[in-house]
């Protein structure tokens, strides 16, 4: 019996020690999560403080009588507007036919512009045979392009497409030709001296030194494509955004156009914090300065 309890012993003191280690390892990790939350609550507070602000401002010009409902209704009735859409369904079935007219546009012209701007970049003829024809479609706006577009594609979708194409487009090419351009002329003048493959040379140099500024122009043409949404929903639209905020503009809802910008504000912002993520992930090499 007594040998029993003497076996026993070193066990219990074992657990003892195991479990001490572990309300340890707890405590610290509660430690280490209290000295963090107070930066993430306070940078997070500092995100949504000017928004807020403004928001109080805007509900306080109203109460004071210094702003019109027709003219800018007061955050509580754009609210409780973007309420009933919600329960209505409307908002959300004109979101998804905008979103799907975007992202439509803006896969076209990704897949149209990376591989020009690739070749523009890395061809001094082909640079020379397209330089004029972009430079000279690039200022016009994709609104002035509404005419043609319904004559060359009537009034369904294929417009809208093309008008949000055409917005995303040169973003992305000008962005891609330019990182092709930045390649660092060392890496150049190395690659030579190596005698590296050309197909490798534009794979494992080229395009990796390039991505920084191809990101950049996905996120702009993205942000250029829910601009152009609007401009793309005149043609003929019955449903989206843009047609959402027209037909309210007509029948003087204002809080009904708010919440038709807000929403698209809304979406591009969390389709840019997807880029973003992806961005982070695809180059991790690259480092930034966020500012001090």
């Amino acid at each position: 019996m007594s040998a029993e309890l003497a076996s026993d012993a070193p066990s219990a003191q074992r657990a003892g020690l195991t479990a001490g280690a572990k309300t340890g390892a707890l405590r610290s990790r509660l430690g280490a999560l209290a000295g963090v939350l107070p930066g993430v609550l306070g940078r997070a507070a500092l995100y949504v403080a000017l928004p807020v602000a403004l928001m109080a401002a805007w509900q306080a010009a109203f109460a004071l009588g210094y702003i019109r409902p027709i003219l800018l209704p007061p955050p509580t009735r754009v609210g409780k507007a973007f309420v009933d859409l919600a329960a209505s369904g409307d908002l959300f079935r004109h979101l998804g036919v905008s979103l799907l007219r975007v992202l439509e546009g803006f896969a076209i012209a990704a897949l149209v512009g990376l591989p020009l701007g690739i070749g523009i970049g890395l061809s001094r003829t082909l640079d020379r045979l397209t330089d004029l024809i972009i430079q000279l479609t690039k200022p016009i706006p994709p609104i002035a392009w509404i005419p043609l577009a319904i004559l060359w594609f009537g009034i369904g979708e294929a417009g809208k497409v093309y008008i949000i194409f055409l917005g995303a487009i040169f973003p992305i090419l000008v962005n891609t030709i330019d990182g092709i351009r930045q390649t660092d002329h060392r890496h150049v003048e190395l690659a030579r001296v190596l005698e590296v493959t050309r197909r490798r040379f534009i794979l494992q140099v080229v395009l990796p030194g390039a991505l920084p500024n191809i990101m950049t122009g996905l996120r702009v043409g993205l942000m250029v494509a829910w601009i152009c949404v609007v401009a793309a929903e005149l043609i003929a639209a019955s449903s989206g955004l843009g047609y959402l905020i027209m037909d309210a503009r007509q029948m003087s809802q204002t809080d009904q156009v708010l919440v038709g910008m807000i929403t698209i504000g809304a979406m591009g912002k969390l389709l840019d914090v997807v880029l973003r993520a992806a961005e982070r992930r695809l180059i991790t090499w690259k480092t930034t300065f966020s500012g001090s």
